[in-house]
């Protein structure tokens, strides 16, 4: 029977990459792996130390001194910096608007799909990003390229920020989800864009339950042809 694989899930900001992968990763017994997390961690950083993220040799040098850990909290995941928990933290708005900046420096990303590759050699991960399928784990044996309409992608997360307790501006968060889409798609280091080999799924009209659904069914699939 063919070892536990690896599933690379892409798309752009908003589409439910995160969560989906995270409840695939638990239902499978795989281990879920959110690079973008990684990235966010670093921009929190850089942004509490005062460092531009755009400076890319300020960047590396703190990613150089950073103690990043990624810990599982009975189901939960956890970003643990230097010691301190920032889960929360790296998912504000003014991390969420620099990430990109942070993500498309050459040798930081090379550093991070460093890490990320070492994550996932010995199979049985759920990893998601931009740049998996494509850049990160080329020889994924499932590539999913979730997407979504700008305009669902920006309701989410204005529920998701309002669900929080915090302030949001519906018609700011579409401005800012189509600048991301923009900047992340013609960086010049691993652009996102869907692997050739990936199936697309629009989940714009598909509840996160559906998504994760189909999504294992697939995999079971392809398990199943193993045999």
């Amino acid at each position: 029977m063919q070892e536990k694989i690896n599933v690379a899930i892409d798309g752009p900001a908003g589409a439910g990459k995160s969560t989906v992968a995270r409840e695939l990763a638990s239902r499978l017994g795989y281990v879920y792996i959110d690079t973008g997390a990684m990235y966010r961690a670093l921009t929190w950083k850089a942004l509490e130390s005062g460092a531009g993220c755009e400076d890319e040799a300020s960047l590396a040098d703190i990613l150089q001194e950073m103690e990043l850990e990624l810990r599982n909290n009975n189901g939960t995941p956890e970003i643990i910096v230097d010691g301190r928990n920032v889960t929360d933290e790296i998912r504000l708005p003014e991390v969420t608007n620099n990430v990109s900046y942070t993500a498309r420096h050459p040798h930081i990303r090379k550093y991070m799909v460093h890490k990320q590759q070492e994550l996932a050699a010995r199979g049985g991960t759920v990893m998601d990003g931009r740049d998996i399928g494509t850049a990160v784990l080329p020889e994924a044996e499932m590539k999913f390229f979730l997407n979504a309409t700008v305009e669902e992608r920006a309701a989410r997360r204005h529920e998701e920020q309002l669900g929080k307790g915090m302030d949001s501006d519906l018609e700011l968060l579409k401005s800012e989800i189509s600048r991301r889409d923009m900047l992340d798609s013609e960086r010049e280091t691993a652009p996102l864009r869907k692997a050739d080999d990936a199936e697309e799924v629009d989940t714009t009209r598909m509840s996160i339950k559906e998504v994760v659904d189909y999504l294992y069914t697939r995999i079971q699939r392809k398990l199943a042809a193993y045999e």
